[in-house]
Order: structure tokens, then C-alpha cells, then sequence
């Protein structure tokens, strides 16, 4: 019997099962999504919307202005010690005493002796105080120099009201000092005052900007028990109630108060308004305004500089940011031409065509009415070329396109695309406009513009 012979055995090879991991997969479709969203990013237009919003400009209108008065000064006529009789700041007539010349030094050992007993009054000592509070009110640590000013104004003031209040024994010093006391008397009718700093004759034609920095400035300041000489200036008398304060501003600021006539002008020293006349000065480098006034002169009589606020009614309107506007040019077309046409009630123009055998037709263009003027409709300028014909309704009358218009606008997206907004704007600063609101073919409140009007064409879809 023959062994049976046996069968090869296969040996089948062990095949793992595919587990697909559902998490690696969501992670992937994830990380693909974030790459395809920042190449988006870096590749596309960033348009940034703003909201309009009602609002008002906050403009600065302070300024450091140069006083312009009528001034005379007033010289020697002898050689002495000078004393002072008249306040400063007071107004004097003609032949009234303001200071006397002492060849003889007589009046400066009496005031010397006697200043121990001298009584200010309260009327004295109320001026005095009052011109304390207002140098606290507005000191600033910028202007330090300022302290020196005031400390020589207050010394000059409590010595001249003590030399006022001597006036009761001039006569008796005069007898005593033989006729070496020399009365000086009033030429004219004035407001005294003791400082010259050489602007007394200038003309407003003749401001520069350094004329007008306080920096450079340098007044001498007159005072009693001084030595003087033949010759030398004593006082001066400012004879005019009018005065002036001139300022530099733009041209364009000065063309806006120009417009006004009449503008109102607070004095930052004391606070108190008065209305100036406004007029322009073309100088020789540069713009400068000169307001005019009538009243208040006498309190500010010793200043060559002072601080004002132009007071101004606030411009309140639809307040959008300058980079938002933008100018646009539109076609001029006058308004007969406008006709209502095609399937709704869309307006537009029959623009003449002609066909290849030069059969003339017409066919209506719908178009977008951006403004108007009196006598023309300003309209986009994708639908319609230079040179096309349009045709009057119910004439034969033809128009060629060919004037060209500016408008200036915004791009407003409620509708998900820019679509240009004529504005007008009513004031402006450096960083926004105030433009009217509610206008046939402008903007209203709440109504979302591109912050950036380069960043946009007509038409560009915002995602």
C-alpha cells in the first residue's frame, strides 16, 4: 500500500483591517480651511466700514495775538530823578500830572522815609488783588518768565499808589526844593502807561511771524527813583479808544472769518467777550487777521500780547472722517433730456445708434442721477462715452456728451457694494468733516461708508 502523498498547505497573510480615524480627517479639512483663509486674507482688499453718526467739530480757536493802539510816547525835557503820579492804566486829560522830575533827589528820601506810612485804600488794595487772581489763573510753568513781569507790575503798582497818595505835600516839597521839582503834565488826553518795547508805531501791514513770537519780545519797563535825561521817554499815552489784535491763520481760516463780517472774542486774561471786526492782511510771509475792536482797550493797555478765543456757534451735521471722501468726475447732461423708459420707472437717455447698413436708431440707457444743478443732471460715466449722442423726447433736438463734472462724495456699502454718495460739507478739521445731512443724493444717519475711499472702485462687491 503506497503512502498517499499530502497537500501544500497555504499560508495566507494576515492583512490588518483600515481604521480610518474620523478625528485626523476633521483636523486636516480644518488646517486646509485656515491656510485658504489667510492666503484670502493677504491677497484681497481690506475694506473697513465706518457708521455715520451726527455729531460736531471741535476746532481750536485760540490764539496769541499782537495789541495794535495808538501810542505816543512822551520824552524829557530836563535831567532828574523821575517819580511816578498816575496809575498806570489810568486815563488822564490834558494837563493832568503824571510824573515829576526831582533834580534834587528831595521827593526819593521823602517817599524813603515814608513808605512805612503809607495806607493804601480799598480801592488800592482791591485792584491789587484782583490783579493777583488773574496772573494765578493763568500762569502756566511753560511761560516762567511771565513771574519776573508780574513781580516788577505789582512793585510798580504799590509804588505808584504810594507816590499818589503823597500828592497832598507835593506843593509844600516843591517850596522846600527851591524850583528843582519840575511838574510833567499831560500833553494830551490818554491812558497812561509805563513800558515801551519799540511797536509803538507799528502798522499792521508790517506783522511778521517774528514780530509775532512772544519769545523774542523785549519791553522796558519805566520806573519811579529812575536817573533820566534830556531826551529819554517817560510814559507813553495811548490817545485812541480803538485798538486791534492781529493774529496769524491759514488763508483758508481767514476767508472763513472774513465770511462772519463780525466774530466774537474772548479775552483769556479775564474772560470777558467783545465782538471784533474782521479784516484779511496779505503780509509779506504769510496770512494774518486783524480784528478790530472799540471798547476794553483801557484793561489791556499794558499788553503787547494777549490770548483770545474765537467764540463760534458749533457746525453740527453728519460727522464722517476725511479718508472717506473722495472726488469723482460725472457727465453733464442738461435736464430736458432725462426720460422715463424700459419695463419700470427707471430713468434714462435715448442714446442715438447706428447699425452696419447706417440705419440710425435709438435705444434707452438707463442711468444713475448722482446731483443736480439748475440746469444739468451729473450722471456716472460707465454707462455713456464721450461723444454720444442723446436724444431729446418728442423733438429732434440732439445732445453730444462732452462737459465733464466733479462732485465730491463718499462710497456708501448698505447694499453690499460701494455706491457713490455726493456730500456737502459743511466745516472740517484735520481729522473729520461735518457734512449735511438728509440730502437728495447724499448721506443720512447711520448710514455705512468706506473708511478708506482709495481702497474701493465703483461698484466693488464688500464681502
Amino acid at each position: 500500500m503506497s503512502r498517499q502523498k499530502k497537500k501544500p498547505i497555504k499560508i495566507a497573510k494576515y492583512r490588518r483591517p483600515l481604521n480610518i480615524n474620523i478625528g485626523m480627517i476633521i483636523f486636516g479639512i480644518i488646517f486646509i480651511y485656515i491656510i485658504i483663509c489667510v492666503y484670502m486674507y493677504f491677497t484681497s482688499k481690506h475694506i473697513i466700514g465706518y457708521e455715520v453718526i451726527t455729531g460736531s467739530l471741535s476746532v481750536s480757536n485760540v490764539y496769541k495775538g499782537l495789541a495794535i493802539r495808538q501810542e505816543e510816547p512822551v520824552t524829557s525835557t530836563q535831567s532828574g530823578y523821575i517819580n511816578y503820579f498816575a496809575r498806570e492804566g489810568e486815563h488822564v486829560g490834558v494837563g493832568n500830572l503824571v510824573c515829576t522830575i526831582d533834580e534834587s533827589g528831595k521827593i526819593a528820601d521823602l517817599i524813603d522815609t515814608d513808605d512805612a506810612s503809607v495806607q493804601l485804600s480799598k480801592e488800592d488794595l482791591s485792584q491789587m488783588k484782583t490783579d493777583i487772581a488773574n496772573f494765578s489763573h493763568n500762569f502756566s510753568d511753560k511761560e516762567f518768565h511771565s513771574v519776573y513781569d508780574f513781580k516788577y507790575e505789582i512793585k510798580g503798582t504799590a509804588l505808584k499808589l504810594s507816590n499818589h497818595n503823597m500828592m497832598n505835600n507835593l506843593e509844600q516839597i516843591r517850596g522846600e526844593a527851591a524850583g528843582l521839582v519840575n511838574l510833567c503834565n499831560a500833553p494830551k488826553s490818554g491812558v497812561v502807561v509805563y513800558s515801551i518795547d519799540g511797536y509803538e508805531a507799528l502798522e499792521p501791514s508790517a506783522i511778521t511771524k517774528d514780530i509775532l513770537n512772544e519769545k523774542e519780545y523785549e519791553k522796558n519797563k519805566l520806573s519811579s527813583n529812575e536817573l533820566v535825561s534830556n531826551g529819554d521817554i517817560l510814559y507813553k499815552l495811548i490817545t485812541d479808544e480803538n485798538w486791534s489784535i492781529v493774529i496769524e491763520t491759514t488763508p483758508e481760516r481767514a476767508e472763513e472769518l472774513l465770511e462772519k463780517d463780525y466774530v466774537n472774542v474772548k479775552f483769556l486774561k479775564n474772560q470777558m467777550t467783545s465782538w471784533g471786526k474782521v479784516n484779511v492782511l496779505q503780509n509779506e510771509d504769510g496770512t494774518y487777521v486783524k480784528l478790530d475792536f472799540n471798547n476794553s482797550m483801557i484793561t489791556f493797555a499794558a499788553d503787547r500780547f494777549i490770548d483770545i478765543e474765537i467764540l463760534e456757534d458749533e457746525e453740527e451735521g453728519l460727522k464722517i472722517p476725511n479718508s472717506a471722501i473722495v472726488e469723482k468726475e460725472f457727465y453733464l447732461i442738461p435736464k430736458d433730456y432725462i426720460i422715463k423708459g424700459g419695463n419700470s420707472s427707471s430713468s434714462g437717455f435715448m442714446r442715438e445708434t447706428y447699425g452696419e447698413d447706417g440705419t440710425v436708431t435709438t435705444e434707452f440707457i438707463e442711468t444713475t442721477i448722482y446731483s443736480e444743478s439748475e440746469t444739468d443732471y451729473y450722471v456716472d460715466t460707465s454707462t455713456l462715452r464721450i461723444g454720444d449722442y442723446i436724444c431729446m423726447p418728442d423733438s429732434t433736438e440732439k445732445y453730444p456728451i462732452s462737459k465733464v463734472g466733479t462732485l465730491v462724495g463718499v462710497y456708501n456699502i448698505n447694499k453690499g457694494y460701494a455706491d457713490f454718495k455726493e456730500i456737502t460739507v459743511l466745516y472740517s478739521n484735520e481729522e473729520y468733516s461735518i457734512v449735511k445731512s438728509n440730502t437728495a443724493y447724499g448721506l443720512s444717519v447711520y448710514d455705512h461708508i468706506v473708511l478708506e475711499a482709495e481702497s474701493v472702485k465703483d461698484d466693488d462687491f464688500i464681502h
